[in-house]
């Protein structure tokens, strides 16, 4: 385990926790003990996760109606979002409630370094898309724009080769932006964490904790197969466990309790 210190300038957090930078490292078994603990915070509230789920998805189809900036706005939202939720796990993990304006918290608490850490991350995602392209030569997305199907086929009976290569240098630099946000809605959103540090600081304990992720990534997905089975509605809960044990992988790696004043 390497050594972690105790962030001396972020004092204890009014949720209780004490904030430890970089991060612990633990072993292989605590990715499928996050997934318990996701779980156990998701049963004690699931009627509230499953209305929190139909009200994003509410949302996301209302935002869709606006072409392409709409869904551009909802990518950036859903990482304030997050940062409620993660306020929403805080709270049942402490015995209290999930309310409703959990869903909706990071728009009052923080909300810039949410919204940056969101914009970021879709900034991430689009020079990813725009890398795959170059290597795939814009042929293929050109044809597509046009609608011919000749011309599509075409196109990408002629790019399969580079099509695998951008599949995998995208594979390779989504891999570093998901461990950049995987932590970072937690660290702003509860320890006031700046976007930019919060991602480096969330990048580096997921590549540090590469063993719990691959037992965490591994179960994950094949619970996303038996979620979408029966016509997709497994969702409804997978998407909960997927916050509620990121959840949990935060509370492992980044805190520890705070110690009570002395009297």
């Amino acid at each position: 385990m390497s050594a972690t210190t105790i962030a001396p300038s972020l004092p204890p957090t009014d949720q209780g926790l004490q904030l430890i930078m970089p991060g612990r490292v633990v072993g292989a078994g605590r990715g499928a003990s996050w997934i318990g603990e996701g779980w156990r915070l998701f049963t004690r509230a699931p009627l509230m996760w499953l209305i929190t789920m139909v009200v994003l998805l509410v949302v996301a189809i209302v935002l869709n109606f606006v072409p392409i900036l709409g869904g551009l706005v909802f990518q950036v939202l859903q990482v304030v979002v997050w940062g409620g939720l993660i306020g929403a796990c805080r709270s049942l993990e402490t015995g209290g409630d999930f309310e409703i304006e959990h869903v909706f918290a990071g728009f009052t608490r923080r909300f810039g370094g949410l919204a940056a850490v969101g914009a970021l991350f879709l900034l991430g995602g689009l020079l990813i898309m725009l890398a795959y392209f170059a290597l795939v030569g814009f042929s293929v997305l050109g044809a597509a724009l046009s609608g011919d199907q000749d011309a599509v086929r075409n196109a990408l009976l002629a790019s399969i080769g580079m099509m695998v290569v951008g599949g995998l240098v995208a594979l390779l630099l989504v891999v570093p932006l998901m461990a950049a946000v995987w932590f970072a809605p937690a660290l702003v959103y509860m320890h006031d964490v700046g976007p930019v540090a919060a991602m480096k600081a969330s990048c580096g304990a997921s590549f540090r904790n590469f063993l719990p992720f691959l037992v965490y990534g591994f179960i994950m997905m094949v619970l996303a197969i038996i979620a979408v089975i029966p016509f997709g509605l497994g969702l409804f809960v997978y998407v909960p466990l997927t916050i509620t044990s990121a959840y949990a992988s935060y509370r492992d790696i980044f805190t520890e309790d705070a110690a009570p004043p002395v009297a």
